[in-house]
């Protein structure tokens, strides 16, 4: 048996909208608490839907693709008995451990049982592939929001107040040093996208350890060793430590780009970095922005 959750935080605007993970670490309270970051954050940037979020306690490293593909077409089995998947009430998305195979899946199961009386039935998730119905761009858009946050701290004159008061120079991203924890989806495109613009990537945190490297890595080399190995252990471009270590040196960003409660209690004095540019859902906890 393999549990799975979804919850509506907010229902006062149809559709509702938030992703869907696969991980082992995934419970009814984080699904409660991801929904309700998710109408928080649709309000602040005004789109006109509800906060939701859904995910299925697994991990999808263990289980072969055909396995996961059936997980996920029960899940939505399962979401359509409640109408909590669909255009006109549940929109999931990708998240942790799911990407663009994955809602195609979903969508593909959605069309199958009500692709004849629902005429928005592949508007059913999002993050699903061009090719099916999905938008180019969606792929790499987090990972460019982070840069486009990143970008603005360091370049436009309205936030000079907050460079000078934490010592970060007027030169934009060129030559700054960043720290990224978790290199998925999200934190290879942010990587991708930063180093473009001048920024140098120095350090990768991941599930097997970290890697460290002053003078810079590569985000391309470092995801295709990710893909091939399964982790940075083995990487030749930069030191590796069994450890999280790298995430403590020094840096002017560091991304977090991972799981919630990345920056807590325990950890939050020994963060070494002059600007935190979150990229995942809730990574910085209440106790540690007291800190």
């Amino acid at each position: 048996m393999i549990p799975a959750y979804r919850c509506q935080h907010k229902r006062h605007r149809f559709p509702t909208k938030g992703g869907t993970r696969l991980n082992p670490g995934v419970n009814l309270q984080e699904v409660e608490a991801l929904a309700t970051l998710m109408s928080f954050k649709l309000s602040i940037v005004n789109v006109p839907f509800g906060g939701a979020k859904g995910g299925i306690c697994m991990d999808p490293k263990e289980y072969s693709q055909g396995e996961c593909a059936r997980v996920l077409r029960r899940y939505c089995i399962e979401l359509a008995k409640y109408n909590f998947i669909g255009a006109h009430c549940d929109v999931p998305g990708p998240d942790v451990g799911t990407g663009t195979w994955h809602m195609d899946v979903l969508h593909d199961t959605y069309r199958t049982l009500y692709g004849i009386t629902d005429i928005d039935s592949s508007a059913c998730v999002t993050g699903k592939s061009a090719d099916v119905g999905g938008i180019n761009g969606r792929t790499e858009s987090t990972g460019l929001g982070v840069y486009y946050m990143a970008r603005d701290i360091t370049t436009k004159d309205k936030y000079s107040h907050l460079r000078e008061k934490h010592g970060i120079d007027h030169n934009g991203l060129k030559d700054k040093r960043v720290i990224i924890q978790g290199f998925g989806n999200v934190g290879y495109w942010a990587a991708k996208f930063l180093q473009q613009d001048g920024a140098k990537i120095i350090g990768v945190i991941e599930r097997d350890g970290s890697v460290y490297n002053p003078e810079g890595i590569n985000p391309d080399k470092l995801r295709e060793h990710i893909l091939a190995k399964n982790g940075v252990q083995g990487y030749t471009g930069a030191e590796y430590y069994q450890d999280d270590r790298a995430y403590y040196m020094e840096t002017d960003i560091l991304i977090p780009a991972a799981l919630e409660r990345a920056l807590n209690q325990d950890n939050a004095e020994k963060i070494n970095a002059k600007l935190i540019v979150e990229g995942g859902n809730g990574t910085t906890t209440v106790r540690a922005d007291k800190i």
